[in-house]
């Protein structure tokens, strides 16, 4: 109804009122209070055309003001939430939750999810890495949002969700765009302007939206930090199949159990913890290692006699073989996403592939794989089967790469990022932080070192400083390990963004239970060293020196 419609109403009806003696009650002004700004928000319609990529709109479900108290350590905000409503009628609604300060800081931070997504992100705890002792983000007086990827997923790698192309694009890269958009509609509509600042920060599959969110997406964000990324999907679940094809070829006679890895693991730590100048398991010195102790090590100290498997205490030559395998660079044989190789795994530098979950308990996987078996293999296995092939019966053991070839690279296109281009977020003034653990073993260090190294290629060592700085932390996992790094990257993101000055050398804080450890973060090329004086448990004892 128009401004004119609604006086002329008014009128009408006003005087209709006093001819019949009725009273007359004057219209209640809007709430303007944090509540009914708040509570005016449910129900909002966002057209199709707020949203920059194709949907048919979305809208506001819920809409509830959140007060301050014990259980509530974010201080009063708007808690939305919502759903973004595809573009095909068969395809799944993508869930979102925007949280909304009454004390803004006029900031945004979009939160990134894990795995194959399928669960709300809901922006309401830390972000990524941040140690206990920061406040939350949205406490802190940003503007808090996350979603489900564009789907709803069960627990493991349940691929399912991929046989539908729309939701396949929204959890490859098109999720990250579309919950900016609808974030972006609400939070004006809530505070009549646009942040002034808006941030990515994600780790795995969260790590992966925040390149997105910075590679195909760069006028929206500002700086994004990006944790262990998970960046090339296809290229990086090619690999993670690939461990499971070493220790299951010739009917599983090079599958590891938990001792024997622990074995190859214990003699790697006892070769290599004391490279850094620190004996405290944890290996600094990568390269040192790499010298140290090889495959050609393996053969010469742990090779069973004759080659033959006599137990727990000696690897038998098809274990040698695997191992050889997974620490060996994989190669599909044709490019993905512009890339031709998978990097090797840290199996030989300090990854632990220790418990079930990471090589199995037994030595032939079930076909679809469980929790018995590899998860890498399981991460390999979902794409095979409900991105590549489509098959949710498909036997993983028996593919092959080159049968599939126009599939896999279609699929790298949806989902990896490897060869988008990043200098439309340079030249804008983005910042990229990057970081990864040397023992990871769900998605190797040399995955990031190798996009680190595309981009040092593509904007060479005078321009990518300006913009981008990688941190590789020793001892750290895939979100724990030996050393569970945290750091508070959204204030270093911040800080870079407002004042241009990038981080240096920040400290990571262990977070494991009984551990008040710290360490530099040392740019990738360098590592810390112990100066040989003072607590190896103070990052002040040690010094990022070169390879």
């Amino acid at each position: 109804m128009s401004r004119k419609r609604i006086f002329v109403s008014l009128a009408v009806t006003t005087w209709a009122n006093v001819l019949s003696g009725t009273a007359v009650h004057a219209a209640a002004p809007p709430d303007e209070s944090p509540a009914g700004v708040c509570a005016g928000l449910a129900g909002m319609s966002i057209p199709a055309s707020k949203i920059g990529l194709p949907t048919t709109g979305a809208v506001v479900s819920t809409a509830q003001l959140v007060l301050p108290d014990s259980s509530n350590p974010n201080g009063e905000f708007c808690e939305v939430r919502g759903f973004i409503l595809p573009a095909s009628p068969d395809a799944p609604k993508m869930e979102f939750e925007v949280n909304l300060p009454t004390a803004w800081n006029r900031k945004a931070v979009q939160f990134g999810g894990g795995g194959f997504d399928g669960v709300l992100v809901t922006g309401l705890g830390h972000a990524a890495l941040q140690p206990d002792s920061v406040r939350n983000p949205l406490a802190q007086g940003y503007v808090t949002l996350g979603s489900d990827g564009g789907h709803k997923g069960t627990a493991g790698f349940d691929g399912s969700f991929a046989l539908n192309d729309e939701a396949l694009l929204n959890f490859g890269r098109q999720s990250v765009k579309k919950a900016h958009d609808a974030a972006m509609a609400i939070i004006t509509a809530r505070y009549g302007r646009a942040p002034k600042r808006f941030y990515f920060i994600g780790a795995s599959q969260g790590g992966h939206e925040a390149l997105d969110a910075a590679a195909r997406y760069p006028a929206d964000y500002d700086g994004v930090v990006a944790n262990y990324p998970a960046y090339n999907v296809t290229m990086l679940h090619l690999g993670s199949w690939n461990v499971g094809m070493a220790l299951y070829e010739n009917g599983g006679a090079g599958w590891l159990n938990p001792a024997k890895t622990k074995l190859l693991t214990d003699a790697v730590y006892a070769a290599c913890d004391s490279l850094d100048g620190a004996k405290d398991g944890i290996i600094s010195n990568v390269k040192g290692c790499n010298k140290r102790f090889s495959i050609a090590t393996v053969r010469a100290t742990l090779r069973c006699a004759d080659g033959k498997d006599t137990g727990d205490a000696c690897l038998s030559d098809a274990q040698i073989a695997a191992v050889e395998k997974i620490t060996s660079p994989f190669r599909p044989g044709f490019p993905i996403a512009g890339s031709e190789v998978f990097a090797r795994w840290a199996l030989l530098e300090g990854a632990l592939f220790h418990g079930p979950s990471m090589l199995g308990s037994r030595p032939v996987p079930a076909n679809p794989p469980t929790a018995a078996d590899p998860l890498l293999y399981n991460a390999g296995s979902g794409t095979i089967k409900y991105v590549i092939t489509r098959q949710p019966g498909f036997d993983p053991l028996t593919f092959r790469p080159d049968e599939w070839k126009a599939r896999v690279q279609q699929s790298g296109q949806i989902m990896d990022v490897t060869d988008v281009d990043l200098t439309p977020f340079r030249r804008k003034g983005g910042k990229i932080i990057l970081t990864h653990g040397t023992i990871d073993d769900f998605i190797t260090p040399h995955n990031s070192e190798a996009y680190y190294e595309r981009q040092l290629a593509r904007h060479g060592k005078a321009n990518l400083p300006s913009f981008m700085r990688f941190y590789v932390i020793p001892g750290f996992g895939h979100g724990f390990g030996l050393f569970s790094a945290r750091f508070d990257g959204l204030a270093a993101i911040d800080r870079w963004v407002e004042t241009g000055r990038a981080p240096e050398r920040p400290i990571a804080v262990d977070a494991n239970k009984d551990q008040h450890r710290t360490r530099p973060m040392c740019e990738f090329g360098s590592w810390p060293r112990y100066r040989g004086t003072g607590s190896v448990d103070s990052a002040a004892s040690f010094t990022c020196v070169k390879n």
